[in-house]
């Protein structure tokens, strides 16, 4: 029996409220806007997820190289994750169908509460559960 990375259980703890969210919004946004603006939002949900997990499993990456690679990696990756939200509503806004304000009001309330959701794991200790190795110059310093 193996026991499951934390990257992993992160990601898979993420999935119903996730689903929760999908099934929300698309809700809001077939009230609101019709089916159009239902699978704009129920689209910024799915990237907004999409983009949680690949953060998850790319720190989980990082943590196998040292600490400076998961520091690259978790504030680069913030920076990506944001870049590729804007990338594919930019890319989405030239379909007929799609609104932005539908993605837009399911994007930004998603994305500020998974950052709460990743402060809350971080402040739980979930960072000091992955095994990341020993940083080079430390080592050295402390076998001199």
């Amino acid at each position: 029996m193996t026991s499951e990375r934390p990257e992993h259980a992160m990601i898979r703890r993420a999935i119903v409220p996730g689903v929760a969210a999908l099934l929300l919004t698309t809700a809001l946004g077939w009230l609101f806007g019709g089916p159009d603006a239902a699978a704009s939002a129920a689209i910024g949900i799915a990237i907004v997820w999409l983009n949680f997990a690949a953060h998850g499993l790319s720190l989980a990456w990082a943590s196998t190289i040292s600490p400076a690679a998961v520091m690259g990696t978790a504030l680069g990756g913030f920076m990506l994750r944001l870049g590729v939200i804007v990338a594919a509503m930019f890319a989405l806004d030239t379909l007929a169908w799609f609104s932005p304000l539908a993605f837009g009001l399911a994007v930004m309330p998603a994305t500020v509460l998974l950052l709460g959701y990743e402060a809350r794991l971080a402040t739980a200790g979930l960072g000091a559960q992955l095994q990341t190795p020993a940083d080079p110059a430390t080592t050295t310093a402390r076998e001199a």
